[in-house]
């Protein structure tokens, strides 16, 4: 699932807009609606947006072979 999809649901579940986000991440609409649209957020955008919403942000690679997580 991509990002902007999980931005979406998380939007949803605390019942916020994207012009409500945008503003608490000091970005224009049109910002925010371009990197939804293009899926295009970096991790920064990512933590920020988690740490709004009240959640954790984790990006996390797995060796498929052991398991081990960097």
């Amino acid at each position: 699932m991509s990002a902007a999809k999980k931005i979406k649901i998380l939007l949803i579940e605390r019942e916020m807009t994207l012009t409500e986000l945008s503003k608490r991440l000091n970005k224009s609409v049109s910002t925010m609606s371009d990197k939804m649209k293009r899926d295009n957020f970096s991790e920064k955008d990512l933590k920020q947006i988690a740490d709004i919403l009240n959640y954790d942000y984790e990006a996390v690679f797995t060796d498929r072979e052991t398991g081990k997580k960097v």
